[in-house]
């Protein structure tokens, strides 16, 4: 029987895809160019990490019943691992080096939490009524995902600075604000998850704090030559998970 927040998470992990594949149009740039000029590849390397903590915290032995969120965080990490492997191929040697220097740090700390909560930490043992697996990987999750939930809001300080809307399209910000919405939803659907909740509850108040802003400076943007598109710029997924 498919229930409300089957349908919710259903519609998360649609939204939750957009996101993901939005810096589609950039990495086609750097594939034209064959150059990632000025490109920060930070933003995804912190978008695997969180990825595979999600993925990890959504497992039967760690928080049964929460597939779909398996689902989408394995696919975003799929699609992170894609740009960063265009970006590696395109980069300059110090570009690599960013590159390797933060993917092995990341898959020894997320090998050394599944290492560390599987054997220290029984299937059955509880806490906040809850498997205690679930708590100690969902606070984990959380730290990261407030993080890459606020990233945006450095974008909106540029936007007001700068009274220019190039930086945050409405699209990936109405889409942001839904996502957040919509996991929220999600979290309180049946026995409530705070760790979905919390995250995505404030992802939820992020994502209103740029729309407003967009609202508010495209009343005055008037468009200069900073919007030239033959210009390099350094664009930042409005990066979004569970």
């Amino acid at each position: 029987m498919v229930t409300p927040r089957t349908v919710v998470g259903v519609v998360g992990n649609v939204i939750s895809a957009f996101l993901f594949l939005s810096p589609i149009p950039t990495f086609i740039k750097i594939c034209k160019k064959k150059d990632v000029e000025s490109f920060d590849p930070k933003i995804y390397l912190a978008t695997v990490l969180n990825c595979l903590c999600w993925c990890y915290y959504g497992l039967p032995f760690v928080n049964p019943n929460s597939i779909l969120v398996v689902t989408i965080n394995g696919a975003g990490l799929l699609i992170e691992l894609i740009y960063l492997g265009i970006f590696v191929f395109y980069a300059p040697p110090k570009g690599r080096r960013t590159v390797f220097n933060w993917l092995v740090p990341e898959f020894v700390f997320f090998v050394a939490v599944v290492v560390v909560t599987m054997l220290t930490i029984s299937e059955h043992e509880m806490a906040m009524n809850r498997p205690l697996r679930a708590v100690v990987v969902g606070i984990i999750c959380d730290i990261f995902n407030v993080i890459m939930y606020g990233s945006p809001l450095f974008i909106v300080k540029k936007v007001i600075k700068t009274k220019s809307v190039k930086y945050m399209p409405f699209t990936i910000s109405l889409a942001n604000f839904m996502n957040g919405c919509c996991w929220t939803a999600y979290a309180l659907l049946g026995k409530v998850d705070y760790f979905i909740l919390i995250s995505n509850g404030l992802g939820a108040f992020f994502g209103l704090v740029q729309l407003i802003v967009y609202g508010i400076i495209s009343g005055c943007y008037t468009p200069n030559d900073e919007d030239d598109p033959s210009k390099p710029t350094n664009e930042v997924q409005l990066s979004s998970n569970v």
